[in-house]
């Protein structure tokens, strides 16, 4: 049910307050290029900086726009559990179509916590629950066996999220747990590996500004014709690697306001690019004769 290009949507900011009209025009831009979900309040949506008002309002707003034009899925993972299930059951009530539960961060679960954490939400509220794995960020890994614990025992939970360069991790995963699980790739520069591996797409950064061609590697990889996926591969892999020149999302919420589409402003302790880093982001973007209208 989730799979193909899924994109890690930025949460636009104006004056300090969360920008509707610029989410509304965000949803619209995916639902046009044909994106098959949008994810909100994830790491690129700024979540960490959100207040717990803003996030849910951030969530309904995107169900009730998107109107069933396209699956929105809801970042809804905290550190503790408690605030992961009010999330999650937030996201539920207004109709999202999925949740992605973040590994808690900063408290550097055991795996045993790992496993309590995600069967107590998955017990708690019954919508499709994606895991996200990314360690660099939240200090501890959840380890494949965990996983697998976690799906025989909550049907609910149905993939997961990985940001990780270890594809021995990915050839696991799908050893253990087959073709009823579905693994995305959290980075765009591995998507075409992890799909060569079983993957079934990406939850994309890139995705923000170049829906339609990464929609086309994914849907290639999908359909197994792997070459004319990594030519596209080769083809965005500057625009991949230049949209993690800093911390996401950066530059890709830098991108987005270079091509019109939102404000450059982000919260402490997120922060404006150096000019230089910006500069060379913009030179990629005219690379790719993208319609650029503001210059750094």
């Amino acid at each position: 049910m989730f799979q193909g290009s899924i994109v890690a949507l930025i949460t636009p900011f104006k004056d300090g307050e969360v920008d509707f009209k610029a989410l509304e025009s965000l949803i619209d831009f995916h639902v046009n290029n044909h994106t098959d979900a949008i994810l909100v309040c994830g790491t690129t949506g700024e979540s960490p900086t959100l207040t717990f008002e803003e996030h849910e309002r951030v969530v309904e707003h995107a169900v009730k726009y998107a109107n069933g034009r396209i699956k929105v899925i809801a970042g809804t993972g905290a550190n503790a559990t408690h605030e992961a299930i009010e999330l999650t059951s937030h996201a539920k009530r207004v109709g999202a179509d999925a949740c992605l539960l973040v590994v808690p961060y900063y408290n550097k679960p055991t795996q045993e916590g790992l496993y309590q954490h995600f069967k107590t939400v998955a017990d708690e509220v019954d919508i499709p629950i994606i895991l996200y794995n990314i360690p660099s960020r939240t200090g501890v890994e959840i380890s494949p066996e965990t996983i697998y614990r976690l799906v025989k025992d909550c049907p609910n939970i149905i993939g997961s999220k990985e940001s990780t360069p270890s594809m021995d991790r990915i050839s696991e995963l799908k050893r253990l747990l087959g073709e009823n699980f579905t693994i995305l790739s959290g980075d765009d520069s591995l998507t075409l590996p992890m799909m060569a591996l079983g993957a079934k797409g990406v939850v994309s950064v890139a995705n923000n500004i170049m829906p339609r061609e990464v929609k086309a590697l994914v849907d290639y990889a999908l359909k197994g014709d792997f070459q004319k996926a990594r030519e596209l591969h080769y083809y965005l892999f500057d625009l991949f690697k230049v949209l993690f020149i800093e911390t996401n999302p950066i530059p890709v919420k830098t991108a987005c306001w270079a091509l019109g589409m939102c404000e450059k402003e982000f919260r402490l302790p997120l922060c404006p690019m150096k000019p230089e880093n910006e500069e060379k982001l913009i030179q990629t973007l005219k690379k790719y004769k993208l319609p650029v209208v503001r210059d750094a």
